[in-house]
């Protein structure tokens, strides 16, 4: 698909997608239309880029839909000066919108090549405050925190402790948690000790691999 043709293509997804949604930041608006979502998906993938739908990336990984992201991203409202975790951030989109967005992004991913793609394709789009960095997904990243932003790419059928632990005061958490073949996108908030949930809108997404609930037997 010649330049230009993505070009239109990311302003329908903005204007039809993400607008229609209710997406009324200016700040989340701008980052989607600039920053090029077909770049963070497989070649053979590019033509779908911009659709209203998850787009396979690898192994059991999607990149959600244009509007789930945008919608998440809104409800966290990022600011200028905070620090932002994106776990499981596959090739790098998330990544980028959140850099445009924050101060510092920490992105998390298991696997070297997905890092060194992700990292690579960061660079090519100059989002140079954000940062891949390799670690077990469920674990966070400790070390770094604690984070204003902890964004999740993916539905997980229950957030872990120890993401929760790793939130600062007045922090905020966005994903999608899925219970069967529902799902809904929630904020999840820390005030002190207090950590309270709100969901934000109905949503669907792949679940990331080994986030499924353990399933108890009955005999």
């Amino acid at each position: 698909m010649p330049v230009s043709d993505f070009d239109q293509a990311r302003k329908q997804m903005l204007d039809c997608q993400i607008r229609t949604a209710d997406v009324t930041d200016r700040r989340v608006q701008a980052a989607f239309g600039q920053i090029p979502r077909h770049v963070f998906v497989p070649r053979s993938k590019d033509a779908s880029a911009y659709a209203d739908a998850e787009v396979e990336t690898g192994p059991g990984r999607t990149m959600m839909r244009p509007r789930d992201i945008a919608k998440l991203i809104q409800a966290a409202d990022i600011q200028p000066t905070e620090l932002v975790l994106d776990i499981a951030c596959g090739r790098g989109y998330s990544t980028a919108i959140l850099a445009s967005l924050a101060d510092t992004v920490v992105a998390l991913e298991e696997d070297a090549a997905t890092i060194e793609k992700a990292s690579t394709l960061l660079s090519e789009v100059g989002a140079d405050n954000a940062a891949v960095i390799e670690g077990e997904l469920k674990a966070g990243i400790a070390g770094q925190g604690p984070f204003d932003v902890i964004f999740v790419n993916g539905a997980v059928e229950e957030i872990p402790q120890a993401w929760l632990d790793q939130l600062a005061d007045g922090g905020r958490l966005v994903a999608i948690v899925r219970e069967g073949a529902v799902g809904r996108a929630v904020i999840v908030s820390r005030a002190g000790e207090r950590i309270g949930e709100r969901t934000l809108f109905n949503a669907s997404a792949r679940v990331l691999p080994g986030f499924e609930r353990e399933r108890a037997f009955s005999l």
